[in-house]
């Protein structure tokens, strides 16, 4: 069993990466010039267009336009249906999955699909295993953690310096609406 001490990942980082990955993929092949008919290449283009959002979004979240478009993206690339349906299996493997050992297999599964299209990704993944095991379990992230110090690098930054510590210790805790 894992060790549900150690900090945990926030999992909206291996998700992020793998969505970099794939708006990379997207903007290579709307840009590169493919040796085909015109015709065809106009619709290539059609279908990629606009479809980053499309692409990035949750599929349950989509409305019927969206959805249309999403089917034509899915027609025109074959490489990025296979990416998005990648995107979608890891997003519902973390959002469904509750048990640990269930999380492991299905998370070897997807990892070894996800491998061609997802490199860094995948790499992300295999050095955080451990901790990303122990967030079935526990469901819990270093979300909130990094959310306050990324806020005190931000203080920190606007004062432009304080003077002595207790001003930047109250300017803190106010933020957080504590009393001082």
């Amino acid at each position: 069993m894992p060790n549900p001490i150690l900090s945990l990942p926030d999992n909206s980082k291996v998700r992020y990466s793998a969505k970099k990955r794939k708006t990379e993929y997207r903007r290579v092949n709307q840009k590169s010039k493919i040796d085909i008919k015109k015709s065809e290449y106009e619709q290539i283009l059609e279908g990629l267009d606009k479809s980053k959002y499309l692409l990035l979004k949750n599929e349950e979240s989509l409305n019927e336009e969206q959805i249309n478009k999403l089917i034509q993206v899915k027609n025109v690339s074959a490489l990025l249906k296979a990416m998005h349906e990648l995107k979608e299996k890891i997003r519902k493997l973390f959002n469904k999955t509750t048990n640990w050992y269930t999380g492991v297999f299905k998370l070897g599964m997807w990892l070894a699909k996800a491998k061609k299209y997802f490199p860094k990704s995948n790499n992300t993944i295999i050095r955080w295993f451990y901790e990303i095991i122990a967030y079935f379990d526990n469901r819990t992230t270093s979300g909130t953690v990094e959310g306050i110090n990324n806020k005190l690098k931000l203080i920190k930054r606007s004062g432009y310096g304080f003077r002595n510590f207790d001003n930047f210790r109250v300017r803190c805790l106010l933020t957080w609406h504590f009393v001082c």
